[in-house]
């Protein structure tokens, strides 16, 4: 018995801090987003909200939206479908959350003779599992167009559903480079792989082995959370969005699911194309550097360091997501349909031959 609380306790642990990592993470990108805008436009930036006194570079702005979205009414509409208006926003959120899982964010760590594995959920089809959790996450959105009884709040929920079918499918044939290279579905073995060395010195990352897959990813995956420049299925200018019905929490957890699907997609980069946990060098007993160099390290401080590399990684990402926010101006409608299919698409199957050919020549 005592075995069986041991090991729910180490899955709780590691679910607890997922979600403390995932949740933070997304609502401090509420004041990413308007400081690294206003850095980016010459303009002081959100730094309004105080507590004692204090402003902390605007840093209290999460908190003071936090409060407002729980005090403000909560207001439906009379012809809406009461149930589905309801869940629209949980569903959203839900499956935002839980596509976090199956990423890992270190190797393993040692505890007397337990080995656990820092990864909430392991599966041998993780990748899978993740694309199936974002697919699902959609339908949050569409219920919310439809529930509305608002014809804006529908088209937008029609944009959201056409945008993500596209995306979804360049996402598919985007990483199928990286699964033959790796041969794996399991995101901690691809993340293992990739800390083999090329030639001697160069890291596996699979920013290296695939370059063009690591762009066709990130295009499609910033498409996937319906962000700038492909945020057609809100277009504040055009039709205000799916949510335009709803105020209050309801509609703060549809924009902290933007924001987690944000971190989601950083998540799956840095497992993906940039080494995961990996540190360059690292390894279980230390650094090992190429010209024979040795660093030993206990084993406490060479995991600290994976779980730090990861956190990093995934923070530079969200950065980077934010930069191109804020740098893009939005596609139309029929541009992002005819980037996705006309374009991603077909990069991304012939991103699979050439990685094939490759593979079969080397």
């Amino acid at each position: 018995m005592s075995a069986v609380a041991a090991e729910l306790g180490i899955a709780l642990a590691k679910v607890s801090f997922l979600m403390l990592f995932v949740l933070n993470l997304g609502g401090l990108l509420t004041w990413v987003e308007r400081k690294q805008s206003a850095v980016m436009q010459d303009r002081v930036g959100a730094n309004r909200a105080r507590i004692l006194g204090l402003r902390l570079w605007g840093l209290f702005h999460p908190l003071a939206d936090a409060v407002k979205m729980l005090t403000k009414e909560d207001f439906m509409p009379l012809r809406a479908d009461r149930v589905l208006f309801q869940v629209a926003p949980f569903v959203s959120l839900f499956f935002a959350l839980v596509a976090f899982a199956t990423i890992p964010f270190g190797d393993v760590l040692r505890v007397g003779d337990r080995e656990i594995p820092l990864q909430a959920v392991g599966l041998d089809v993780g990748l899978l599992y993740i694309f199936a959790m974002l697919s699902l996450g959609v339908y949050g959105v569409v219920l919310a167009g439809w529930a509305s009884a608002n014809n804006y709040a529908l088209l937008g929920g029609q944009r959201a559903a056409a945008l993500m079918i596209s995306a979804e499918i360049a996402i598919g044939a985007s990483i199928m480079g990286v699964t033959m290279v790796y041969g794996s579905l399991d995101l901690m073995e691809i993340a293992r792989r990739q800390g083999d060395l090329l030639w001697g010195w160069l890291p596996a990352w699979g920013l290296f082995l695939q370059p063009l897959g690591f762009v066709l990813f990130l295009t499609a995956g910033i498409a996937a959370t319906k962000r700038i420049p492909f945020d057609f299925p809100e277009g504040e200018s055009e039709i205000i969005g799916y949510f335009v019905e709803y105020s209050g929490m309801k509609f703060g957890m549809f924009m902290m699911a933007d924001f987690v699907e944000t971190v989601v997609i950083a998540g799956i980069s840095t497992a993906l194309f940039l080494g995961g946990w990996q540190v360059p060098y690292l390894a279980a007993d230390g650094f090992a550097f190429p010209w024979g160099a040795m660093v030993p390290l206990p084993h406490l401080a060479v995991v600290s360091l994976q779980v730090l590399a990861f956190s990093v990684k995934v923070a530079v990402m969200c950065w980077f997501l934010m930069l191109i926010r804020w740098t893009l101006p939005r596609f139309r409608y029929d541009q992002a349909m005819r980037l996705g299919w006309l374009g991603l698409l077909p990069l991304s199957v012939l991103n699979v031959v050439l990685t094939a050919g490759v593979i079969l020549w080397v």
